[in-house]
C-alpha cells in the first residue's frame, strides 16, 4: 500500500454553504413566482448550477430563451456571494479543524475536491486555505460528480494512488463519484441517503482520531 491521501468536499462537508446556496436560490424562486423549500433544495446538493436552475424551471413549468437563463444563472451567484462575503472562521462546521490538524501534523498530503466555482474564496474567509496541498474546483473540471473526475485529478496533483484516498462527501453524488474512482468513501450526514458511503457519520464530532489513524495508515 502506498502513502494516503485525504480528498475533502467543501459544502456540507468543511462549511455548510448549502444554506447560503438554498436563500440565493429561494430569493430567485421567490421573484419568479415558484414554490421553493428546503426539502426541494435536497435535489441542488452536489448539482451544478446550471443544472440547479434547469430543475427549478422545470418546476415552475417555465421555458425561457439562453439569454434568459444566463442573466438568472448571474443573479443567483451575485446573491450567493453576497452571502459568502460575511462568512468567517465561525462558519466551519464542528471538529472540522481536529482532523485537518492531525492530518497537517502527520504531513499527509491534502485535497479540496469540490464543485464550487468559489472553493478558494470560502476557503480564504474561513482560513484554511494553509492545509490543502491543492485545490479541485469547479473551475478544473468539465463533469460533475457522479463523474469522478474532480476527485481523480485531486488524487494525482496529490501523487497519491486513486485506491489510496480517502474522500469525505456530503452527497450522494459524490459518495458514487469516490466509489467509482476506487476511493474509500466517508460520509458525511444522513445514514439513510448516504447508504452507498463505506463508512458514515453525521458529522465531525462522531469522528475518532483513531478512526483518521487508522485510514491514514499512520
Amino acid at each position: 500500500m502506498g502513502k494516503k491521501g485525504f480528498i475533502f468536499d467543501l459544502d456540507g462537508v468543511i462549511v455548510d454553504t448549502a444554506k447560503y446556496h438554498y436563500l440565493a436560490w429561494k430569493n430567485l424562486a421567490d421573484e419568479l413566482g415558484i414554490p421553493f423549500t428546503e426539502e426541494q433544495n435536497e435535489q441542488f446538493k452536489g448539482v451544478s448550477r446550471k443544472r440547479c436552475l434547469e430543475i427549478l424551471l422545470e418546476m415552475g413549468g417555465l421555458e425561457v430563451s439562453q439569454e434568459q437563463f444566463n442573466t438568472w444563472l448571474v443573479e443567483k451567484n451575485n446573491d450567493y456571494l453576497e452571502y459568502i462575503e460575511k462568512m468567517n472562521a465561525s462558519e466551519i462546521l464542528p471538529d472540522v479543524p481536529k482532523v485537518l490538524n492531525y492530518l497537517k501534523q502527520h504531513h499527509v498530503p491534502m485535497a479540496l475536491g469540490s464543485a464550487s466555482k468559489n472553493a478558494k474564496p470560502i476557503l480564504k474567509k474561513v482560513g484554511l486555505i494553509p492545509y490543502f496541498n491543492t485545490i479541485v474546483d469547479g473551475t478544473h473540471v468539465t463533469k460533475a460528480k457522479p463523474d469522478p473526475e474532480v476527485f481523480l485529478i485531486a488524487a494525482a496533483e496529490l501523487k497519491v494512488a486513486p485506491e489510496d484516498c480517502i474522500v469525505f462527501e456530503d452527497a450522494l453524488a459524490g459518495i458514487e463519484a469516490a466509489n467509482s474512482a476506487e476511493m474509500i468513501s466517508v460520509g458525511i450526514g444522513d445514514r439513510a441517503v448516504l447508504t452507498e458511503a463505506k463508512y458514515v457519520f453525521k458529522d465531525f464530532t462522531e469522528i475518532d482520531i483513531n478512526f483518521i489513524k487508522q485510514l491514514a495508515q499512520l
